[in-house]
């Protein structure tokens, strides 16, 4: 795991760079998301470039579709598209990589961004899949700020009632939102009952922490009878350090030259720091 753990922060670098390329971007929860993202693509899913017609794939949709900056890093680390190409054309004018999902680009299902529509979609994904009778596991990353959308608690809703065992959800869960903190916006107390209160098998993890990232997804394919929702407590910003860590400010926020030389030397340290654990 460390050279995945390393390999995180590399791609932190990444999104780094195509924020401060495009002047744009939602750098904070790209940095929370990242480690969720790169368990699931680069360990858990059966998602790969050969296999994207193949019905009984795994299936993916960034419902928090703002992070989508730390979504390319990932798909360009899976092979979806060049690394140099994402980093140079992100969010310029005429680009196929915009500012949120889209499905004309190879590896990506469904455009997303307008929040709260990642779970219901998965909902139907994981019930067809069900009714096909294939193999498929379906997943969505939600924002913990996305919760405020009735739509959530309808697939919430519909997810437990339908028993769907090959779904699951990961709410990023860190707290901040692009107005403050969550609990001052939208209270999200006692997630964990309220989550369960719908037929969900509930998993609390380290969102940071890839070993438990891990351990949370192989214990979802073992739940039968109820769909699994990981609520993945994570720091906005991770990987930024004292410039970025936990500061609201920076849910869309482009680095200054003093910034970026802080967070890209923040970085560096703690990808070695990974390498050599």
């Amino acid at each position: 795991m460390k050279e995945l753990k390393a390999k995180t922060f590399e791609l932190r670098k990444d999104v780094l760079d195509m924020i401060r390329s495009a002047k744009a971007g939602h750098i904070g929860g790209d940095f929370s998301v990242m480690d969720i993202l790169a368990v699931l693509y680069l360990k858990q899913m059966n998602i790969s470039v050969e296999n994207m017609d193949d019905p009984n794939r795994d299936y993916f949709v960034m419902s928090k579709g703002h992070s989508v900056e730390a979504y390319y890093a990932v798909l360009a680390e899976k092979g979806f598209f060049k690394r140099e190409e994402v980093i140079s054309e992100f969010s310029k004018f005429g680009s196929k990589f915009i500012g949120h999902p889209n499905n004309k680009l190879p590896g990506i299902e469904m455009n997303s961004g307008s929040l709260g529509h990642g779970l219901p979609v998965c909902v139907g994904i994981a019930l067809a899949a069900r009714k096909d009778h294939r193999e498929s596991r379906v997943y969505t990353v939600m924002g913990d700020g996305e919760l405020a959308e009735g739509s959530v608690w309808e697939g919430f809703m519909a997810g437990g009632h339908y028993k769907l065992d090959n779904l699951c959800a990961v709410i990023d869960r860190n707290k901040l939102q692009i107005s403050g903190t969550t609990e001052e916006v939208m209270s999200q107390e006692n997630l964990e009952a309220r989550v369960e209160a719908f037929g969900w098998h509930v998993i609390q993890v380290n969102g940071n922490d890839l070993d438990e990232l891990n351990q949370a997804f192989e214990e979802a394919k073992t739940v039968k009878g109820k769909p699994t929702c990981v609520i993945a407590n994570t720091i906005k910003g991770f990987g930024g350090g004292s410039v970025m860590e936990n500061k609201a400010p920076w849910h869309h926020k482009v680095p200054n030259d003093e910034e970026y030389a802080q967070i890209t030397e923040e970085l560096e340290r703690r990808k070695e720091a990974a390498l050599h654990e």
